[in-house]
C-alpha cells in the first residue's frame, strides 16, 4: 500500500484573513476541498437551526401524522431498534420525543443471539399480541418485507425508518422514511439511524431538538456515516451538547470511561463512548444501554453504566481468550501456512468474533472467518480480511451452495451455514481469494513542521474538524526521522513508543518493529495528538502507517542479513520465490504487488533490490537465485513449504502407530482432534501418517486408517520420503541458523 499527498486549491489570503486561519487550519481545510466563503461560513457557524426541512424527507410528514394520530389515541406504540450504538441511540431518541409527546411508547431491541439482525417474524408476532398498534423501526427495516406484510394484515401499521441498502423489494409500509429513497428531496444522503429518527422528531416537535444532538452525534461517530454537509452541523453540535450534557446517563457513562467532561472530541466518542453501548449488544441486550440513555435517576443511571463498564471489561477478555484460541487452533492444525483461515469452535461467543477475526488478521496477515455456533444449532461467523484481497468477491459465488446467509463488504463480511459445510467452506475459500482491485493508496496531508511545534497546535488542527467519514483526521509526514529512545510497551510488549526530534510517537499493535527495522524507516505517518500525564499537556504522534527503504549506509553493501525479522517491509525491487506456493502465501499474507514477486525460473538479473523471502531446499537452489545480477540481496527465508519444522522422534511415531492400531476406526481428519491428545501438532501427524504409508504400516480402507495385513519391520530412515524431508529441513535450518558473517561471506562470492 503506498501512500500519497493529498492536494487542494490554495484558500485565498482575504479568506484567510476572514476567517483568522492559522497557516495549518488553512492547508487542513484546502485539502478537504473547502476553500469558498460559503463553505467557511457553512463549517464554522452552521447549527441545527440550519438543518433542512424535515418535511423534504420521503414520507416523513405522512409518518409524523401517524404518529399523532396514535399519540391522540392512545394506541400502544413500539420503537423497534437495534442492538449497536446507531440502533440505541435511534432508539432512545424515538422513544423519549413520544414520551414527551404523552404517547404510550415503549421500545424493543432485538437480542443479537436469538433475534438476528433486523426484523424477526416472531418478534412482530409477539409485538402485535401484546397490542401494539403502531411499530416504528429504527436503523432497521429495510429487510422487512415479510414481517411488516403480516402486521399489516394484523392491523397494526409499520412506519420504517432507516438508512440501510434499499433492496430491489421495498417493505410495504405505511411509511418509508429513508434518507437516500430514491427521487427524495432532502439535500443529504448519508444520516445514520440515530440521525433518521431525528430528523423525525423535529418534525414532530416543531422545534430543532437541540437537547437530542448528543445522542445524532454517538449514532453518527458509530455508524462511520458521513460528517461532511449535515452530519458536520450534528457531529460539530452534538459534541457540544456532550461536553455540557445534563443527560445523567451520558455522564455515568463518561465517568466509568475515564472521560472528562469539557474536552470529549470524536475520537474519545468513537473509540470509548460508543464501544461501551456496543459492549451491551454483544454479550448482552442491549436495553441496558437504551434504560441508561432514558433514565433521570442519578444512582439508577451509575449503577447501570457499572453493568455496561463490566461487560465492556468481559468483551475484552472474551476477545482475548477466543483470539488465543483461534491462534491455538492454527498451530495445532498446521494452518500457519494456508493462504486463508476458517476457524470453529461451538463454544466462542458470538459476539466478538468479528473483534477477533480482525485481530487475527492483523496478528497473520491473512483473510479470517471465525465461526461458532448458537443455541438454535445454526453456524453463525464474522470475517475480515488483509488489504489485498476482497472479502465479499471472494465469497459471494461460494454461497449458494455452502452459506444459508450472507452479507458485507470488500472487507468484512457475515454469514451462516450448517456444521457440515464448515470444511467445504474451509477449501472452498483459499482456492477462491480474489484480489482486491477497488484499493487506493493512503493519503496524507504535509510534512509535519517538527521545529515548530507546540501543544497549541493541536487547536489549530481542530479548527478544521470534527474528523471523521469522508473528512478524515489529518496525517502528517515525517521523513528521514531520527528516531532515538525505542522501547516496546505493554504487558504483551505489542506496542512501540519512541522520539522523533522531541516529539513521542506511539505504535499500536506494532510490537513487529525491532531496533534492526529502524533504519529501514524512510517515512513515518502520524496523527497528532495530545497527552495529558500529571496536568502537563504534550504533543505525541499516533503512527497511522510506515514507508520502508534502503537505509543511505547501507550503499555499499549489496548483502544484507535479516533473517531475525519477521517483517516483510515490501520496499524491494523484487521478492524471488523457489516455490510457487509460497509465492501465493506471499501475495495475500505480505501486501505484496504482483510485478514485485517471481519465480526463481523468472527471474533472469534486472539488477536492483533482491528479497530471498521464501526457503531453498538445496544448496543448488540457492546458487541458482545468486547467479543473476542484483545490487542488494536480502536474505530472509521466511517461508517454506516444509511438511514439518522438526522430524518427529521414535517415540511418537511409536505412539501414532499404537494408537493406529488400537483405533481402526479413525480417518485421518479425525486426527485434528487426536493431535492435541498425542501431544503433537496435526501436521506432525500428517508427516507420520505418510511414513507409514510408504513403509505399508498402515493403510486406508474405506477411508479409514487400519493395519496392514502384511507388515514388514522396516527401520524408518529406510522411507525416501522422510530421508527427503530430513535432508531440506536440515538444510533449511543450516540455512537460519547459519552464523551471519560466514552466510553473507557465501553470498558475497556471488556478487558481480
Amino acid at each position: 500500500m503506498k501512500w500519497e499527498q493529498r492536494t487542494g486549491e490554495a484558500i485565498s489570503p482575504e479568506l484567510i484573513e476572514q476567517f483568522q486561519l492559522s497557516p495549518i487550519t488553512a492547508k487542513l481545510f484546502s485539502l478537504r476541498g473547502i476553500t469558498t466563503e460559503e463553505q467557511l461560513n457553512f463549517w464554522f457557524n452552521a447549527t441545527e437551526e440550519n438543518l433542512a426541512d424535515p418535511s423534504l424527507m420521503h414520507d416523513l410528514d405522512k409518518a409524523v401524522d401517524r404518529i399523532m394520530e396514535a399519540v391522540d389515541a392512545g394506541q400502544k406504540i413500539t420503537v423497534y431498534g437495534d442492538y449497536d450504538a446507531d440502533g440505541i441511540t435511534a432508539t432512545a431518541i424515538m422513544t423519549e420525543t413520544l414520551s414527551i409527546l404523552g404517547a404510550d411508547v415503549h421500545y424493543f431491541i432485538p437480542d443479537r443471539f436469538k433475534d438476528g439482525y433486523g426484523p424477526n417474524m416472531e418478534s412482530y408476532q409477539k409485538l402485535v399480541a401484546d397490542g401494539t398498534k403502531l411499530i416504528i423501526t429504527v436503523d432497521n427495516g429495510i429487510t422487512g418485507v415479510e414481517e411488516i406484510a403480516y402486521a399489516k394484515k394484523a392491523g397494526v401499521d409499520t412506519i420504517l425508518t432507516d438508512h440501510h441498502t434499499i433492496q430491489d423489494q421495498i417493505p410495504d409500509a405505511y411509511a418509508v422514511v429513508h434518507c437516500n429513497y430514491p427521487g427524495q428531496a432532502y439535500p443529504f444522503d448519508d444520516y445514520c439511524g440515530a440521525g433518521v429518527a431525528y430528523t423525525i422528531c423535529r418534525q414532530l416537535m416543531q422545534d430543532p431538538m437541540t437537547d437530542l444532538l448528543d445522542l445524532a452525534m454517538i449514532g453518527t461517530i458509530g455508524d462511520m456515516v458521513k460528517v461532511s454537509g449535515e452530519g458536520h452541523i450534528i457531529v460539530k453540535r452534538g459534541l457540544e451538547v456532550l461536553n455540557q450534557t445534563s443527560r445523567v446517563g451520558l455522564q455515568a457513562l463518561i465517568k466509568q470511561a475515564g472521560l472528562k467532561a469539557g474536552t470529549i472530541d470524536e475520537t474519545d466518542v468513537g473509540f470509548n463512548i460508543a464501544p461501551r453501548l456496543n459492549a451491551t449488544g454483544r454479550l448482552a441486550n442491549a436495553s441496558l444501554a437504551v434504560e441508561l440513555l432514558l433514565t433521570d435517576d442519578e444512582l439508577e443511571a451509575d449503577k447501570l453504566a457499572k453493568e455496561i463498564e463490566d461487560l465492556n471489561n468481559e468483551r475484552k477478555d472474551l476477545t482475548k481468550k477466543v483470539f488465543s484460541s483461534c491462534l491455538e487452533q492454527v498451530k495445532q492444525n498446521g494452518w500457519v501456512k494456508e493462504p486463508s483461515l476458517v476457524i470453529y469452535d461451538p463454544s466462542f461467543h458470538e459476539g466478538v468474533l468479528g473483534l477477533v477475526a480482525n485481530k487475527i488478521v492483523e496478528e497473520l496477515h491473512k483473510p479470517t472467518i471465525v465461526l461458532t455456533k448458537n443455541d438454535q444449532g445454526e453456524i453463525k461467523g464474522s470475517g475480515r480480511s488483509t488489504p489485498n484481497i476482497n472479502l465479499f468477491d471472494s465469497l459471494e459465488p461460494l454461497k449458494q451452495d455452502l452459506l444459508t446467509k450472507f452479507g458485507g463488504h470488500d472487507f468484512a463480511c457475515g454469514l451462516s451455514l450448517t456444521e457440515d459445510k464448515i470444511d467445504l467452506l474451509r477449501n472452498a475459500f483459499k482456492e477462491h481469494l480474489v484480489a482486491n482491485t477497488n484499493s487506493a493508496n493512503k493519503k496524507y496531508d504535509l510534512e509535519l513542521p517538527l521545529k515548530q511545534l507546540k501543544p497549541d497546535v493541536m487547536a489549530e488542527i481542530q479548527a478544521a474538524g470534527p474528523y471523521g467519514t469522508d473528512h478524515p483526521k489529518p496525517i502528517f509526514s515525517l521523513t528521514a526521522p531520527q528516531i532515538s529512545h525505542f522501547i516496546k510497551i505493554g504487558s504483551d510488549k505489542n506496542h512501540v513508543r519512541f522520539t522523533v526530534g522531541g516529539l513521542t510517537v506511539l505504535g499500536f499493535n506494532m510490537g513487529y518493529l525491532t531496533s534492526e527495522l529502524l533504519p529501514y524507516v524512510n517515512r513515518i505517518f502520524v496523527e497528532l495528538g495530545l497527552n495529558n500525564y500529571r496536568g502537563k499537556s504534550s504533543l505525541q504522534g499516533i503512527i497511522a502507517g510506515l514507508e520502508f527503504g534502503s537505509p543511505q549506509y547501507l550503499t555499499n553493501q549489496a548483502v544484507i542479513d535479516l533473517r531475525r525479522e519477521k517483517y516483510v517491509m515490501g520496499f524491494a525491487d523484487k521478492y524471488l520465490f523457489f516455490d510457487p506456493k509460497n509465492l501465493k502465501l506471499a501475495q495475500n499474507q505480505y501486501n505484496l504487488a504482483d510485478d514485485q514477486v517471481l519465480l526463481l525460473n523468472d527471474y533472469h538479473g534486472e539488477g536492483g533490490s533482491l528479497v530471498l523471502l521464501d526457503t531453498p531446499r538445496n544448496l543448488n537452489e540457492l546458487n541458482q537465485a545468486l547467479e543473476p545480477e542484483f545490487d542488494e540481496v536480502y536474505l530472509r527465508f521466511l517461508v517454506d513449504q516444509l511438511p514439518v519444522s522438526a522430524i518427529p522422534n521414535e517415540a511418537q511415531f511409536r505412539q501414532v502407530l499404537k494408537y493406529i492400531y488400537t483405533h481402526p476406526a479413525l480417518s485421518p481428519e479425525d486426527y485434528q482432534e487426536v493431535a492435541p491428545f498425542l501431544g503433537m501438532d496435526y501436521e506432525e501427524i500428517l508427516f507420520v501418517l505418510r511414513v507409514f504409508f510408504e513403509l505399508r504400516f498402515v493403510k486406508l480402507a474405506d477411508g479409514k486408517l487400519v493395519k496392514s495385513e502384511q507388515v514388514v519391520k522396516t527401520p524408518l530412515n529406510q522411507s525416501k520420503y522422510l530421508q527427503s524431508a530430513y535432508a531440506k529441513i536440515k538444510f533449511a535450518n543450516q540455512l537460519r541458523t547459519m552464523p551471519s558473517q560466514r552466510l553473507v561471506q557465501y553470498v558475497n562470492r556471488f556478487v558481480h
